[in-house]
């Protein structure tokens, strides 16, 4: 996990086996940003859903692709992040699709130097949508 802020984690793609290090370490809400497609049956979002939810975590679904990479999915990742009862996981392929729909999502709230460097710490270069933000 690579954390972005106090409240908000990104990862590469986790497996099922990782849900009691993800809960040991006070993540409550997990959030897929990989499409299914992507992966084989053992890492879609079925069945890290039905690991999360096993420990007891909330899981949601929300893929990001170039495509879905859009306002409405900005928001509703945002959404999903405020109305979290407690620390976020989002997770797709590097971890870098969850970081930018956070960052997307933090436009004109945050400015853009601090979305950009709390990425960097987490070692996701956004300095490319610099614009953007």
């Amino acid at each position: 996990m690579r954390p972005i802020t106090d409240t908000y984690a990104v990862s590469p793609q986790i497996s099922a086996e990782d849900m009691p290090a993800i809960k040991a370490a006070g993540i409550t809400t997990v959030i897929c940003n990989r499409p299914d497609a992507e992966v084989p049956p053992s890492h879609q979002a079925a069945a890290i859903g039905a690991a999360a939810e096993a420990e007891g975590l909330v899981f949601h679904v929300l893929p990001i692709t170039h495509q879905t990479l859009t306002p409405e999915n900005v928001a509703r990742q945002k959404a999903l992040i405020e109305g979290a009862g407690g620390p976020v996981l989002a997770y797709c392929a590097s971890g870098t699709r969850s970081t930018i729909v956070w960052a997307l999502g933090q436009a004109g709230e945050r400015p853009a130097e601090e979305i950009i460097g709390a990425a960097a710490q987490a070692g996701y270069d956004l300095s490319g949508l610099r614009g953007a933000l």
